[in-house]
């Protein structure tokens, strides 16, 4: 997108939103009150920014040009949603709730395929390139209405901090490489390595994979298993463990490494309302296990309702 030197990133807005959360937390924990303060009037006032000026009336626009030009609005006939305002709007913490939920089911309705999410649609084939630059992309391609792997991640943090647990494993499951091992014929990338991006809908070669072995895909892979799904999350104060496990997970395995200790992490279902975590036979209050407790050498086990709620 060619926005301009006065141009604004919807998507870029939220990761500003998520910088100011932090900026709060760590000030907190540094012992400046006076720095919390300050940023918290200002997230205030940046929320009702976020609200006024990116909200579209159902979904979160993409981007603003410098003349007022909008990309992602219902309005627009060409890249009407873009799957990164959204997924980010839910990341960063503005949207929540049902608010939250709303967006995802949209963007689920009209980016979702059975490869991945699509960053935007409907695809640029008219729009001045000066204007869009996926244009120069072939329709169903890479930033053209392509699926773009590496953000893939972002739709499943997205989808479990929304209290979709569910939807989350799917839209991992979905861009697992060897998840494809028995339609190699399709993807045409090796099935064990992930690829930049996906044809997706759009595309006469819808499911094939492209630009394998040079993409950040595979480190938001690692991140949305590790700290999303299996709930393995390092904090300021110790080691957070909110796993989210596909319902048909009876019990899982890990180790981590974490301030120079090891845990060895069992993850299972059992007989309890809520999320219960013993460490080295310990009781948490909560599911963090705070720094002070941390041993050379732990054993976590982590028991999740039968059914999740």
């Amino acid at each position: 997108m060619r926005l301009g030197e006065r141009g604004e990133s919807m998507f870029v807005a939220f990761q500003l939103r998520l910088a100011f959360r932090e900026f709060i937390e760590l000030a907190k924990l540094a012992g400046r009150s006076d720095k919390a303060a300050w940023a918290e009037v200002e997230l205030k006032r940046y929320d009702e920014l976020l609200e006024k000026y990116a909200w579209d009336g159902q979904w979160y626009l993409r981007a603003y040009r410098e003349d007022g030009f909008k990309f992602g609005s219902a309005t627009s006939e060409e890249g009407r949603i873009f799957m990164n305002a959204q997924t980010w709007a839910v990341i960063s913490g503005h949207a929540q709730g049902e608010r939250a939920r709303q967006i995802l089911e949209i963007m689920h309705r009209e980016l979702a395929t059975e490869y991945g999410i699509m960053l935007c649609a409907p695809p640029y084939t008219r729009t001045d390139h000066k204007i869009a630059l996926a244009r120069l992309m072939n329709p169903g391609n890479k930033e053209n209405a392509g699926i773009f792997n590496h953000v893939q991640g972002w739709a499943v943090m997205a989808a479990a901090m929304a209290a979709m647990p569910d939807r989350a494993w799917e839209y991992l499951y979905q861009v697992m490489p060897a998840r494809f091992n028995d339609i190699a014929e399709i993807r045409e990338v090796e099935p064990y390595v992930v690829c930049q991006s996906t044809h997706s809908r759009f595309s006469r070669r819808f499911g094939k994979g492209r630009v394998s072995w040079l993409s950040g895909s595979a480190v938001w892979n690692y991140y949305a298993m590790t700290h999303v799904i299996l709930g393995v999350q390092p904090d300021y104060t110790g080691l957070r463990l909110q796993p989210i496990i596909p319902a048909g997970w009876s019990a899982c395995k890990l180790q981590r490494h974490f301030r120079g200790c090891h845990f060895d992490i069992e993850i299972r279902r059992g007989d309890c309302d809520q999320l219960q975590i013993e460490c080295n036979g310990e009781r948490m209050p909560g599911n963090l296990i705070p720094a002070e407790r941390f041993q050379p050498s732990n054993r976590v086990v982590v028991t999740l309702p039968s059914v999740q709620h």
